[in-house]
């Protein structure tokens, strides 16, 4: 279901269309991108997963001008991916560490990450890899299964809509 406005006035004004539009949409993947989708805030989410907590440290690492992280990291708390907390030594710093919804988001990361891996760098070209620090290996490709463990490709699936309860 697509919904179109003719007309918005204000950036605010834009965000409340686009707001009710997802609202409405009954694609999850729409859904999801509306919330995690741009640049910055799956980012913030990779460094959420690497160990950051502080506004400083992400943009530090992320190299973002502060409105525009401050814009992000709100967006991730209203959307429950993060919360806040105050600092772990003590000082007065807030820290944003993932909750449960936030944690969910690791296959996601992954499979981004290992795509990457796989069809973004020319051979032999330096990159990170993520490593399973029991085994100090690579960790394993990311794939889809069915539930007899055999691999499960798109012309074996089918997007089908469920009804909602009530």
């Amino acid at each position: 279901m697509v919904l179109k406005c003719n007309y918005i006035a204000s950036r605010r004004g834009a965000r409340i269309a686009r707001h009710n539009m997802m609202k409405n949409e009954t694609c999850p993947v729409a859904r999801s991108v509306d919330i995690i989708g741009d640049r910055w805030s799956l980012l913030i989410v990779r460094d959420a997963f690497d160990g950051m907590s502080r506004f400083s440290d992400f943009q530090r690492s992320l190299g973002m001008a502060r409105n525009i992280l401050s814009d992000r990291l709100q967006k991730l708390v209203a959307a429950g991916i993060l919360r806040t907390q105050a600092a772990s030594d003590g000082t007065a710093y807030q820290e944003y560490v993932l909750t449960e919804k936030g944690e969910r988001l690791f296959p996601l990361v992954v499979a981004l990450r290992q795509w990457g891996e796989r069809y973004l760098f020319a051979s032999g070209e330096p990159h990170s890899v993520l490593i399973d620090k029991r085994t100090l290996q690579a960790v394993p490709p990311m794939a889809p299964t069915a539930e007899d463990g055999a691999p499960l490709l798109p012309s074996a699936t089918e997007v089908r809509k469920v009804q909602a309860d009530g």
